[in-house]
This record gives C-alpha cells, sequence and structure tokens, in this order.
C-alpha cells in the first residue's frame, strides 16, 4: 500500500480483467491507462506454485502457531510380528467433556484426567501412562463452542474427586483446557492435588 492505494508489484501477473476491483473493501484499486508488460501466464503459475510450496513446509495463512505445518520423520520400525497388542485402559463412556454427566457414578472416588484432544494422539503411551486408574475428560478449546469451567466445576463440587491430572499439547491455544481446569478447580471450594502435564508436538514429555 502507498498513500492508501495498493501497488501492484508486478505488472505481468495482471490481465487487466478488473475482477479485483467490485472485491476490494477500501476502493483502493484502480485503473490506470498505459503502456504496460504483456501478461506472463508462466509467471503467475510459478507464483503460484512457489507459495503453495512455502505453506505446505512452513506457516498456515491463519498464523496460530497451533495450526503450523511440519513433518515429524521417525525411524521406521522393524515388524517381527512379535508386539503385544495394546489394550484399552479406558474405563468408562463417554470421554467427551461436553458429553459426559456431571452425577455419573464413576466420578465417586476418580482420579480425574482432563486432556486436550490431541495429546492422545501425539503421545505414544497415553493409555498407560495417562488414562490408566483415571476417569477421562476431553475436549478442544479451539474447536468446541463455548467454555469447560462450568461443567468441569460441577463435577468436581458435586462428587468425590481424589486428584486432577491436566494434560494439554504445547501450543498456545491448548492453554483454554488448563485454564478452564484450573479455575474449576478453585470454583469448587475443594482442596484437591493437581498436576499440568505439557506434550510437545512431537510426541514428548516437555520438561
Amino acid at each position: 500500500m502507498i498513500n492508501g492505494k495498493a501497488k501492484l508489484t508486478r505488472e505481468d501477473y495482471c490481465d487487466g480483467l478488473g475482477d479485483c476491483l467490485p472485491a476490494c473493501p477500501t476502493d483502493a484499486i484502480s485503473f490506470e491507462l498505459r503502456e504496460a508488460p504483456a501478461y506472463d501466464e508462466e509467471a503467475v503459475l510459478k507464483a503460484k506454485s512457489e507459495k503453495k510450496a512455502k505453506e505446505a513446509g512452513g506457516k498456515l495463512p491463519c498464523g496460530c502457531p497451533g495450526t503450523h505445518s511440519k513433518a515429524i520423520r521417525r525411524p521406521l520400525e522393524e515388524n517381527t510380528g512379535c508386539t503385544p497388542a495394546v489394550t484399552s485402559k479406558l474405563s468408562q463412556w463417554p470421554v467427551q467433556i461436553k458429553l459426559v454427566p456431571v452425577n455419573a457414578p464413576y466420578f465417586d472416588g476418580a482420579n480425574l484426567l482432563i486432556a486436550a484432544d490431541c495429546t492422545a494422539y501425539a503421545y505414544g503411551n497415553f493409555h498407560n501412562d495417562f488414562i490408566r486408574g483415571r476417569i477421562t475428560l476431553i475436549g478442544c478449546p479451539k474447536l468446541d463452542e463455548g467454555d469447560y469451567t462450568e461443567k468441569l466445576t460441577e463435577i468436581i463440587r458435586r462428587n468425590d474427586i481424589r486428584s486432577v491430572t491436566i494434560i494439554r499439547m504445547e501450543v498456545p491455544c491448548c492453554g483454554g483446557i488448563e485454564r478452564a481446569a484450573k479455575t474449576a478447580l478453585k470454583e469448587s471450594g475443594k482442596f484437591i492435588p493437581w498436576r499440568v502435564v505439557t506434550v510437545t508436538t512431537d510426541g514428548k514429555i516437555a520438561e
């Protein structure tokens, strides 16, 4: 933008059709009649290709750290056919925070796990290390509508919860589930042992 007006950085990208004019919300685009280089289709295609390659290997357009794409390369494990089956350690249903009833009988004397959705996919031994021996509640503060605080407060207030483990991803948007759980613990009026565990995007427990 120059003095409130859009400047065409590469004249050979423009075909002069004018489709951009009605789409501009600030009327910053206008035509200027003068000699200009011919439309270069090859240059346009090259620019589009470079843009896609950049987005595929780095940040997505929204700019949120939680949506940055990256490839995680791991060594291939040899399948000998002797690997024991991994059994689920889940001890109740449903698991979604918004679906679970606040007065479910399995909350009585429970060690509560409040986990962000992605943690179970990122951390390989999630069932054995976190779900085993706990009642599991999951949610995603970025994708779910509303706040979990009120529901979690009622669950903790109405039931004999022995401990709370909060597990989240390292990305900033995942902080919503941690805040909701901590606020619920405070507003419940109870003193309950709790801890927060953070999982990195490559599947490790953050120090």
